[in-house]
């Protein structure tokens, strides 16, 4: 079988290729954003004193660690309509990308705050500091100086998650190589540009974060 390697299809339509690299992008910092949030709050609990808030932690955790993002993203768009609950394709793969990654920041964010010296700790609680006030301006940023790798790395991985949003037909970077392919049947070509802006936009993203890392040295 002879098959000659033909890009100019694919470069036809490589603005539709940008176009859904950057939705992916968006989704991307979006549902991080939010998981950033629940990750932070979970992680909180997982190391509170009190039992119950542990528990309802460590439930998240369990739970949406252990189901497909898929799964999730389907549940969503197809399953919380039936329940009253309508949320258009961007807002349902949002949230469940946010709730997904929210599990696993609440790891990331545990290791950080375990990560905190004590000492600094007593030393805030020792100028008169409340709980909140320690936890809110010296906790919190030692915290993410100290995750900022792993962060990094959350992110890159919800970016490249970012990819299923094309089962419920959002136009990112998958679902357009997907139709520029059935279109024009240049499997090899569609596919070798698609992966190669997913390696070009992960490289980006890890070169910006070592960049901002060493801005910050680790506590």
């Amino acid at each position: 079988m002879n098959y000659a390697l033909h890009f100019g299809a694919v470069w036809a339509s490589f603005d539709k290729l940008l176009s859904g690299l950057a939705i992916g992008l968006g989704l991307a910092v979006a549902a991080v954003a939010i998981g950033c949030l629940l990750g932070i709050l979970s992680a909180f609990a997982s190391v509170s004193k009190l039992r119950l808030l542990r528990m309802v932690s460590g439930f998240y955790v369990l739970i949406i660690r252990n189901t497909p993002l898929l799964v999730l993203v389907l549940l969503a768009y197809f399953a919380l309509p039936s329940a009253g609950i309508r949320l258009d394709k961007y807002e349902s793969f949002i949230a469940s990308l946010a709730l997904y990654s929210g599990a696993y920041l609440t790891e990331v964010f545990r290791a950080g705050l375990l990560s905190v010296p004590k000492g600094i700790v007593e030393a805030a609680r020792a100028i008169g500091l409340t709980r909140l006030q320690t936890n809110l301006h010296v906790v919190a940023p030692v915290m993410l100086r100290n995750v900022l790798p792993s962060l990094g790395n959350t992110f890159i991985g919800m970016f490249k998650d970012s990819s299923i949003a094309a089962a419920i037909a959002i136009p990112e970077l998958t679902f357009e190589a997907r139709k520029i392919n059935v279109d024009t049947f240049r499997v090899v070509e569609t596919w070798t540009v698609a992966s190669g802006l997913y390696i070009a936009a992960c490289f980006t993203i890890a070169f910006l974060l070592r960049r901002l890392e060493r801005r910050f040295p680790k506590f």
